[in-house]
């Protein structure tokens, strides 16, 4: 289908669709506007476009090119109760409401994306690296189609974005020019390099200012984005993208070029100015705290961190409370889906074992579907403030002063917990109190947390001013100034909250899953049952699988998810009771569970292989060998999933 849409898109370009689809939208927009605001259904332009012929030009040119595919049909047929679109668009359908003022943003190819120079064109069919470009707008997600890397990349996208989103409090009048300049959000623009296995990495993070078209001639302006790379590459150019913005519908009137560089420059400088005198601020606040004593220059306060840019921000302003709508239930479900986006230490070149600073950006982390432990400390705070709670980020160190930030929430009655974001695990906190005698017996704590330098969430930031810093001492009685030194509230808010014109860029929303549960299972499975078989047929062993018996695994690995998440287990005993019954007398039963955040099948075997127990169960040798594998795949949020894998043999007992 990807073949084919490609085709659809080369025919498109080929007969300016765009433009003329332009054109009749624009005489729509007047004509059918003229006697009174009504808005236009998505049918209405439709309606125009077939009256003027474009549809039908269009599916006329179309049909010579629809039966290339049928011969060539190579993947399983899919279930027919299934139709999944492989790509499927992040964001519905929206109407276009004429009474709004969009802004229509075509990115029209990259050039100049050197590390791809020597990238040889890929065959039809054949699977290659993409480039990926997602992008934030005033809470839109949108995300383009995924193109071969190559030194000039093919990038054809359009994309809507409305300017009105999250209203500007008069959302009945359309916005003009100077109230569209006073609007300070950038578009986020992320791109991803997606490898051959499905790995993806972050190539640029890019904040485009897109008001310099209030100021163009006829509303279009053409431009040109250096994007530079990430963390240690933040200062190297990766490629450009000609991009094209356009205001929806037309401004009557444009501002001239001296009035939004003069707003730009503004911004720029009082920005700078608070920057400046947070920057005055904090250093005083760790003059002080280093006066109370001086081993607290060897504490993990962290004030600033660098975001994947390179751009040293306030802690506080990586936090946000985030409502994930209808995506997530409860906190424990927030802190499940936190631990299965993938981890990874933020790259560094060469060796030294240094660890490279990166706290990425909400939309980058999400974007890459992985990211370090910050990141998910951050997310994860962040969707427990959103529920209601009371959480920060603690940063601090685990065994072998490894540095390492979690989270705590603090209940009303005084209860400290840990939540681990890597793992979703839960830990009560109770302090050993140093001065008891020894008889008392201590609490032994559980968690792997050894010393914690400071707390911080969207608007408080504390030092840990105890006289030890480890955390199994540790009380967390947060308005004691003699145990915890805070910043001034105010100091934070100047620098940290949302619309002030601040470097801070806002939280995207979080977007439901696009991967088709059982469909992505089914798939895995099977590729499990080809690499079995043919790792057993390379030992001289024939399968034999048993699909009753595989099918009876998927209790258990139902049960496995919903301990993760809730902390309750269910429906063992039945579990127990069926294999029980599938297993005759006389027989062995083995099974193993794995748990996976990725969906690569051939690396997933690889690792299982590794386990002595599975290993066990793959190569089983016997009489009356019986194999058997089931996969269930739980998706969440973004494209996080939990793949559960068991495989599981039975065969006659030979005594």
């Amino acid at each position: 289908s990807s073949e084919l849409k490609q085709i659809i898109h080369q025919q498109l370009v080929k007969m300016d669709v765009h433009g003329r689809i332009r054109e009749v939208l624009a005489e729509t927009i007047r004509e059918e506007l003229a006697p009174e605001h009504q808005q236009l259904s998505t049918e209405d332009l439709i309606k125009a476009l077939r009256q003027r012929g474009i549809i039908d030009d269009v599916m006329k040119e179309l049909k010579f090119v629809t039966d290339v595919n049928e011969k060539e049909r190579t993947s399983a047929p899919k279930p027919s109760t299934h139709f999944v679109d492989r790509e499927p668009p992040v964001l519905q359908k929206t109407n276009i409401d004429p009474t709004r003022r969009y802004l229509y943003l075509q990115v029209l190819g990259g050039k100049a994306f050197l590390e791809h120079l020597q990238e040889p064109e890929p065959l039809p069919g054949q699977i290659c690296s993409t480039f990926t470009l997602c992008l934030h707008f005033r809470n839109q997600r949108f995300r383009s189609k995924p193109v071969p890397c190559a030194c000039e990349p093919d990038f054809h996208d359009g994309f809507l974005l409305e300017v009105h989103k999250d209203s500007l409090g008069d959302g009945s009048k359309m916005v003009d020019a100077t109230t569209m300049l006073s609007i300070c959000d950038p578009v986020h623009m992320v791109l991803i390099k997606t490898d051959t296995f499905g790995e993806t990495t972050l190539v640029a993070s890019y904040f485009l200012e897109w008001r310099s078209v209030l100021a163009a001639e006829n509303g279009i302006t053409n431009v040109a984005v250096e994007l530079l790379g990430v963390g240690t590459e933040s200062k190297v150019s990766v490629g450009v993208l000609n991009i094209r913005l356009e205001m929806y519908p037309q401004l009557n009137k444009t501002l001239s070029p001296e009035i939004t560089n003069t707003q730009f420059a503004l911004e720029r400088q009082k920005t700078a100015e608070k920057e400046r005198l947070f920057l005055v601020y904090a250093k005083q606040w760790w003059r002080e705290y280093l006066q109370i004593r001086p081993t607290h220059n060897v504490r993990l306060v962290k004030i600033f961190a660098q975001d994947e840019n390179g751009v040293n921000r306030p802690v506080c302003s990586y936090i946000r409370p985030l409502r994930a709508g209808r995506l997530l239930d409860t906190p424990r479900q927030a802190a499940r889906f936190v631990s299965v986006l993938g981890y990874e230490r933020a790259p560094v070149i060469g060796g030294g074992g240094g660890k490279q600073e990166q706290w990425c950006t909400l939309l980058a982390f999400l974007c890459r579907n992985k990211g370090d432990c910050e990141d998910h400390a951050n997310l994860l705070c962040s969707l427990l403030l959103g529920f209601g709670l009371e959480a920060f980020v603690c940063v601090g160190t685990k065994a072998k002063g490894v540095p390492h930030t979690w989270v705590m929430t603090c209940g009303t009655d005084g209860t400290i917990t840990f939540w681990e974001s890597l793992t979703g695990h839960r830990y009560i906190h109770r302090p050993i109190n140093p001065d008891d005698p020894p008889l008392v017996e201590q609490p032994k704590p559980l968690y792997p947390y050894r010393t914690i330098g400071c707390i911080f969430n969207h608007q408080k930031f504390l030092g840990n001013c105890q006289p030890s810093d480890a955390v199994e001492v540790c009380v967390f009685h947060l308005h004691d100034e003699s145990k915890w030194k805070p910043m001034s509230g105010e100091a934070i808010k100047s620098v940290c909250s949302p619309g002030t014109t601040s470097s801070v860029p806002s939280f995207p929303p979080l977007c439901a899953s696009t991967i088709d549960a059982a469909v992505t299972s089914n798939e895995i499975e099977l590729q499990l049952r080809i690499l079995v078989s043919e790792h057993r047929k390379d030992l001289g062993l024939s399968t034999v699988w048993d699909d009753h018996l595989s099918y009876l695994l998927s209790p258990a690995l139902a049960a496995y998810e919903l301990e993760r998440t809730t902390s309750v287990s269910a429906g063992n005993e039945e579990f127990q009771d069926a294999v029980r019954r599938a297993v005759p007398d006389g027989h062995t039963f083995k099974g193993f569970p794995i748990h996976f955040v990725y969906r690569n099948a051939r690396r997933a075997f690889a690792t299982c292989l590794r386990s002595p127990f599975c290993e066990e169960i793959i190569c089983c040798r016997g009489d009356q060998v019986r194999l058997a594998v089931r996969v269930r795949v739980f998706t969440y949020p973004e494209s996080a999933c939990a793949v559960w894998i068991m495989f599981a043999c039975k065969y006659r007992s030979v005594l």
